[in-house]
């Protein structure tokens, strides 16, 4: 593309450019005639002298969604809280992640720091004029870290709702293998991952390549960072949900968003709930079903739809509640109130970065009719991925109205917070302590998060 000399001297909010520059030191990890750059302006205008920064792209992974996608770059730039992000690498080999991908051996930084170098006069020819304020601006290089050592491409499915999305196996860093699922519109979000196993544990997997080898899923845990606190927070709730064990009443849950399915047949298989799952786009469910290990049952329920929607028409909420396109055994569990909702949503507009819930769940009419078809002891538990602190005010406001308490947990990653809304104040009872529920709870989740419990 040709582009004006003056198109950069100025910020503009969002702005998203990229095109291809010819490579002034081919070496490695840089070794392609033409490297492929762009460009990003924060959505906000600075205060001060904007900051800027450049980027590297990991070698072999150019092709990558994170770092070849409009959708990536903005959420890159987002995650570093700078007026303008530069990232440059290869040119892309292709329009999807490299099929088969390992960690190049560690780079001598003598030959990163000269790379850097031959691209200092690009950086300042793509600087604003507001940062020459006082003389030449510094842009550092950020160092672009995961823990991602090996990964290989399983399949990529089209869903009508999320678009195009990759489901990847891989190993990481002190944490072993994943299966991972993730969409082109939030490349940088793990929707979904669970625990794999090598099938042949004899075998040395250092000298296998990921397609090479053979797995078996373990379902039996949560490695999503967010479920098992999500699990966690049914301990605020333990002492009435063990009397109704004791009543001979099967758990309710309902899931609002399914992903992999791991959260369904966790609380399932571990915790003896009678589970709804509700998801949008019927691809993710034959993903689930296919890939990681989804399975229903008497017990575990799935169907396509709108999660917000049924949530309205089982309250009874506007027009009159239609479930032709649910099965009967579906119809049944919907018509007594659920001990829990748990909401997994992710907004659909990458624009707005990360985010969970939608904006369209913390409105009142729905946030009013989760209140109406939750037991009176019951609890909405809720990912989320707050882009701005208003956000997170503004839904914990909304919840105060229809709900006695909040509680939060923090998952600790800097991005996750679980939000526990209860319709009963919750109190202490001695009894806890001969709660089997409790004790199951403590055991399967290895009482992770219980003691993390914060009323807000």
């Amino acid at each position: 593309m040709s582009i004006d000399k003056g198109t950069f001297e100025n910020l503009v909010p969002s702005r998203f450019i990229t095109f291809t520059f010819p490579n002034p030191s081919p070496s490695h990890p840089l070794h392609t005639p033409l490297l492929r750059v762009a460009v990003l302006d924060s959505p906000t205008q600075p205060t001060t002298t904007p900051q800027l920064a450049a980027m590297l792209v990991p070698t072999h992974r150019e092709s990558d969604w994170t770092f070849s996608t409009h959708s990536g770059h903005l959420l890159l730039n987002s995650r570093h809280h700078i007026s303008r992000l530069i990232v440059i690498g290869n040119l892309p080999s292709s329009t999807h992640p490299t099929p088969h991908y390992t960690r190049p051996i560690d780079i001598d930084r003598t030959v990163l720091s000269n790379i850097e170098n031959a691209l200092t006069p690009l950086l300042l020819a793509l600087s604003p004029k507001s940062s020459f304020k006082h003389g030449l601006p510094e842009i550092p290089f950020l160092d672009y870290q995961d823990d991602l050592i090996r990964s290989v491409v399983v399949d990529i499915c089209v869903g009508s709702c999320v678009g195009e999305m990759l489901i990847e196996d891989v190993e990481l860093e002190g944490s072993g293998f994943r299966r991972r699922l993730r969409f082109k519109r939030m490349p940088n979000l793990i929707q979904t991952q669970v625990r794999i196993i090598p099938i042949d544990r004899s075998s040395d997997v250092g000298f296998f390549s990921l397609g090479d080898l053979g797995f078996g899923l373990d379902t039996g845990s949560l490695v999503q960072p967010y479920l098992a606190p999500m699990v966690a927070s049914l301990s605020l709730i333990g002492s009435y949900l063990e009397c109704r064990i004791r009543d001979g009443l099967r758990l309710k849950a309902l899931c609002l968003g399914v992903g992999g399915g791991a959260l369904l047949g966790f609380l399932d298989d571990q915790l003896g709930f009678e589970v709804v799952g509700v998801e949008a786009d019927e691809v993710v469910l034959t993903v689930a079903r296919k890939y990681f290990g989804l399975q229903e049952s008497k017990s575990v329920s799935v169907c396509v739809g709108d999660g917000i929607r049924l949530v309205q028409q089982i309250a009874g909420q506007g027009k009159r509640p239609n479930f032709d396109c649910l099965s009967d055994c579906i119809v049944d569990k919907l018509h007594s109130k659920f001990d829990v909702i748990m909401v997994d949503l992710d907004s659909s507009d990458a624009g707005m970065g990360t985010m969970a819930p939608p904006l369209e769940f913390v409105e009142k009419s729905v946030i009013h009719a989760a209140r109406l078809i939750i037991s009176d002891h019951g609890i909405v538990v809720i990912n989320v991925i707050p882009p701005s602190r208003s956000f997170y005010e503004n839904l914990v406001h909304e919840f105060r109205e229809f709900f006695a308490e909040l509680y939060e947990i923090d998952v600790g990653n800097g991005e996750n917070f679980v939000v526990i809304a209860t319709v009963s104040p919750v109190g202490t009872d001695s009894s806890d302590c001969k709660n089997s529920f409790l004790t199951k709870l403590k055991l399967v989740t290895k009482g992770e998060y219980m003691d993390s419990i914060r009323k807000i």
